[in-house]
């Protein structure tokens, strides 16, 4: 069967280019097939803002991973790339976080599906609008356009490209 996945790429630190066509590549070689991809979007930081801006951006995915199978790959690309867990929001090398798994709702102690936060981030709800505007949230029945348009957060999202 195959699971149609949007993930979240994010990074601050090093040579963010390399850092994100890095986890581009092992992404396709490890979890599934690169379906879209957004353009790369200069964020400021979220929660935890005394740190260097971020380079985000949203792909869709084609894989025959389990969720929990993504989730363990997806830790494992980001440890090759160097990144370390220590704080939570703290700047990092790359970040990957899985955002919708089909149409699902998944909630185990280490995943959660919608991502919880999607509502409240820009920087996630623009490049994801970008390629999936038209997807629904399984939980708030509203497209990823509305949520975007109904979005609080007021950090500067800026198209790079």
């Amino acid at each position: 069967m195959v699971i149609n996945t949007y993930l979240l790429l994010g990074t601050n630190l090093g040579d963010r280019k390399l850092n994100i066509e890095s986890s581009l590549v092992q992404i396709e070689n490890q979890i599934g097939t690169i379906v879209l991809r957004s353009s790369i979007y200069e964020t400021e930081p979220w929660g935890v803002t005394d740190q260097p801006n971020y380079w985000n951006l949203v792909v869709q995915i084609n894989t025959q991973l389990t969720p929990q199978e993504q989730l363990t790959t997806i830790h494992k690309i980001e440890k090759s790339l160097g990144r370390e867990r220590r704080i939570r929001w703290e700047a990092r090398l790359i970040d990957i976080d899985i955002l919708y798994i089909n149409d699902w709702v998944l909630q185990d102690v280490n995943l959660v599906v919608p991502h919880p936060r999607i509502a409240d981030r820009r920087f996630v709800l623009t490049p994801l609008t970008e390629i999936a505007p038209d997807f629904v949230h399984p939980i708030w029945n509203k497209t990823n356009q509305e949520l975007l348009t109904e979005c609080n957060d007021s950090l500067t999202v800026l198209k790079i490209t």
